[in-house]
């Protein structure tokens, strides 16, 4: 079996040479519904497929992208947008969950946003919310053998404090990641909420977990694109969570444009 670690610093290296920089500064993993709101952040400096890239693997989710775009931001760092992930549901494992995570640290980047659509607890659709801590409900871990990673800040005060200066009408809640693909069961919800969950999705703790373990700063956001089971009364579907992201282009298009002038 691959090295995990090898494989993203052998992507790192090609992302460097097909694009003839010496590094990249941040990182923007895009999750369901935020695609649109990243188009202009930056001057492009290049384009390429995932798959081009060792250890990617094309999106299987609608709504994702599947290319790696690099910016030059007004500030003049270089910027690494990854237009898809892959999700644990998907039976790869848990490397090629974090792959991407774990390159753009090779590659030199210090700081990581990610973003997802999520169902809401104790938030209203549509409505980005900075995610202040996470739940791990997957049973799963990027990490193996005795890696003791401190995960008393996961996601960096520093960096919320800087999206309220874009929006200061952000709301913050708790991030419980469930294995999917299955949506959450009502049951499932409730218990999330017992435990301090405000948001549930099925993506971003495993690879907030990853950036930690690399030394990376951490913002994560997410879009609620639905109530989660149970909260509302109607079935949820992907669909729904599509649709919820294109209304939202608006606000998410601002927030990450800001952020981007302050990153």
């Amino acid at each position: 079996m691959d090295d995990p670690y090898a494989l993203a610093g052998d992507a790192a290296d090609a992302l460097r040479g097909r694009f003839g920089i010496d590094r990249i500064d941040l990182a923007l993993v895009l999750g369901s519904g935020w695609a649109q709101a990243s188009q202009g952040l930056g001057e492009p400096i290049g384009e390429c497929p995932l798959a081009d890239l060792p250890g990617f693997s094309a999106p299987v989710v609608a709504g994702h992208g599947g290319a790696l775009r690099l910016v030059l931001t007004a500030s003049g760092s270089v910027a690494a947008i990854l237009t898809g992930r892959t999700h644990l549901y998907e039976g790869r494992g848990v490397a090629p969950v974090v792959h991407g995570v774990r390159t753009a640290a090779a590659a030199g980047a210090s700081t990581l946003v990610l973003t997802n659509g999520c169902g809401g607890i104790a938030h209203a659709p549509g409505a980005p919310v900075l995610i202040a801590d996470q739940i791990n409900l997957t049973g799963a871990t990027p990490l193996v053998g005795p890696r003791f990673i401190d995960l008393t800040e996961v996601y960096s005060s520093r960096l919320r404090a800087l999206a309220k200066d874009v929006d200061p009408s952000l709301e913050e809640g708790i991030y419980c990641q469930f294995h999917g693909p299955a949506y959450e069961t009502p049951a499932e919800v409730q218990m999330a909420k017992v435990i301090g969950g405000t948001l549930v999705g099925m993506s971003t703790a495993l690879e907030a977990i990853a950036a930690r373990e690399a030394g990376l700063e951490v913002l994560g956001i997410s879009l609620v694109t639905n109530a989660a089971a149970g909260i509302a009364s109607e079935p949820l579907s992907h669909a729904e969570v599509v649709e919820a992201g294109l209304v939202a282009q608006p606000r998410l298009r601002g927030l990450l444009a800001g952020l981007w002038e302050r990153l």
